[in-house]
């Protein structure tokens, strides 16, 4: 298990972002890491993963707006 390296959390949340320590200790680790735009998550999906899910999920024809 990672260690959380609370004095820069702080002084990231509390300096960086201007947060009072209530604000900053409502937030969880992740909720923080989102806010200081680190894992800040996926990529946008490409083709290939557009094709993908058309695939598994195709639309439905012979709709009655048709």
């Amino acid at each position: 298990m990672n260690q959380l390296d609370w004095p820069a959390m702080m002084r990231a949340g509390m300096l960086g972002l201007r947060l009072t320590p209530a604000q900053f200790w409502q937030l969880t680790p992740a909720e923080l890491r989102l806010m200081l735009g680190q894992d800040a998550g996926q990529s946008a999906m490409g083709r290939a993963g557009l094709d993908a899910l058309m695939r598994v999920y195709p639309d439905e024809t012979g709709g009655c707006d048709e």
